[in-house]
């Protein structure tokens, strides 16, 4: 009778302890119900912000096209009537139709200049379109940087207006051929020569080469000019943006030159670096690989390997 009894005991706690794991499984089912249904709805969100995306991406892809026929469009029609104010006031200047009067040579020149700056000012927007629409190539070749100083000493010699300023092009000692694009290259450092010399009014503007043993090639472009305070300098690559100078007022640009020539520098696989000091002059810099290699940037650690002073 004992045994009878203990086994039906038994039996009651087998059967509680079922019940109670069946309770407890069908507590996980209802669990993984809920989170089956959680699951489906955040998959649904998934495809619908992906199908999002895309229209965005679509909508972008449309506008940078729209933007660069915009830009491709106003190039053609700006362009032709630029050049005929340049050509004409340049024949007026040279005295080919008959002399001027002090006065009417300083309009002249008034409209020279603002006809070229707008010039530039279409070159850059298109340049900047251009890159923004992945439209730019690069055709990185081996040069020497004797040649491309020359060329720019050669290009920057009529613009010495200023007498009071000198332009001076160090040898490049101990810096090896380069391999990449020698066109963008000079456009980065026209850029900065440009600008050096159009905010100093006396002293020098310095071009420089410096092969770092890193495998970069620091180009620096320093002037005696009129410097830039610390808190300005972190927008000078951004489109547009122009000083807040006595100077800068007189002489006023695009704002496009240095944007341009940091998304040129990137795509040679390098970055610009500014130093400058309120009063004291800027040095500008564009670090490039020796070795142009596609999709490649420089670290944090590379840039400032580069750019510091040798001993």
């Amino acid at each position: 009778m004992n045994e009878v009894e203990a086994l039906r005991e038994e039996l009651e706690r087998l059967r509680q302890e079922r019940d109670a794991l069946q309770a407890e499984l069908r507590g996980r089912l209802a669990q993984i119900n809920d989170l089956s249904r959680e699951l489906a709805e955040t998959n649904s969100g998934v495809v619908a912000l992906y199908a999002e995306l895309d229209d965005s991406a679509a909508e972008l892809r449309n506008v940078s096209e729209l933007k660069s026929r915009f830009l491709s469009y106003m190039s053609h029609e700006f362009r032709t009537p630029l050049g005929s104010i340049r050509s004409i006031s340049r024949i007026l200047l040279d005295r080919m139709d008959g002399p001027l009067t002090d006065e009417q040579e300083k309009q002249m020149r008034f409209i020279q200049g603002s006809a070229e700056e707008l010039t530039d000012m279409v070159n850059d927007l298109l340049d900047l379109a251009k890159i923004d629409a992945g439209r730019i190539s690069i055709s990185p070749q081996w040069f020497e940087m004797m040649d491309l100083f020359a060329a720019l000493r050669g290009m920057f010699k009529p613009l010495l207006t200023n007498e009071a300023v000198t332009l001076i092009f160090e040898e490049p000692i101990d810096v090896p051929r380069v391999y990449t694009d020698d066109k963008k290259l000079s456009q980065i450092l026209r850029n900065f020569i440009a600008n050096a010399l159009k905010f100093t009014q006396k002293g020098e503007v310095r071009v420089s080469a410096q092969y770092r043993a890193s495998g970069w090639v620091t180009f620096a472009v320093a002037d005696t000019g009129i410097g830039i305070a610390k808190e300005h300098q972190g927008a000078l690559f951004q489109d547009f943006v122009q000083l807040d100078s006595p100077i800068q007022k007189r002489f006023r640009g695009s704002g496009l030159g240095l944007a341009l020539s940091k998304r040129l520098a990137e795509l040679l696989g390098g970055s610009v670096v500014v130093e400058s000091e309120l009063g004291r002059g800027s040095t500008f810099s564009a670090v490039i690989p020796v070795h142009f290699t596609a999709n490649r940037l420089p670290t944090a650690g590379e840039i400032q390997m580069a750019t510091r002073t040798q001993d």
